[in-house]
């Protein structure tokens, strides 16, 4: 797995079958490979739900996709990426659904991305901190009914 950043890519070379030119394609076994690395993470840190890790994973594949170049992913790009990702997947529900994973707060998106780094999955830049996703956006003021009406 390639890393940079808060960055993490698959493991395709360009040119093999899984290779998208651009972004790249995670092979089934690894993909399950890391489905169970994060399923064991999540267990041995008991504080938040592996699809917790895993969406946090998405959003930032997600926020990767959308840069022009490569490059490193602030924790405030990120958080923008899980917010419009949220949004997108479970609307005004979000909330819920990051609560009922442990996700209270951006700050524990912070904490699942300090994890992965710490488990090897992420790598991170010298200046990058928790602090970086402190109270970036309320949930339910981000997913409120009125945001997705246009009335915010």
């Amino acid at each position: 797995m390639r890393t940079a950043g808060f960055s993490a890519a698959c493991a395709a070379k360009p040119g093999s079958s899984n290779h998208c030119g651009k972004h790249e394609v995670m092979p089934v076994d690894k993909t399950i490979s890391m489905v169970r690395t994060i399923g064991g993470i999540a267990r041995r840190r008991g504080l938040f739900r592996p699809e917790a890790y895993l969406f946090v994973l998405e959003a930032l594949e997600r926020a990767m996709i959308s840069r022009e170049e490569p490059g490193h992913i602030s924790g405030e790009e990120l958080l923008d990426s899980l917010r419009d990702l949220g949004g997108e997947r479970f609307g005004v529900m979000a909330g819920d659904v990051f609560h009922d994973w442990g996700v209270n707060c951006t700050l524990d998106f912070g904490r699942i991305v300090f994890h992965l780094v710490e488990e090897g999955l992420l790598k991170k830049q010298p200046h990058d901190t928790l602090a970086d996703f402190l109270d970036r956006y309320d949930f339910q003021e981000a997913f409120a009914l009125k945001v997705f009406e246009g009335g915010a």
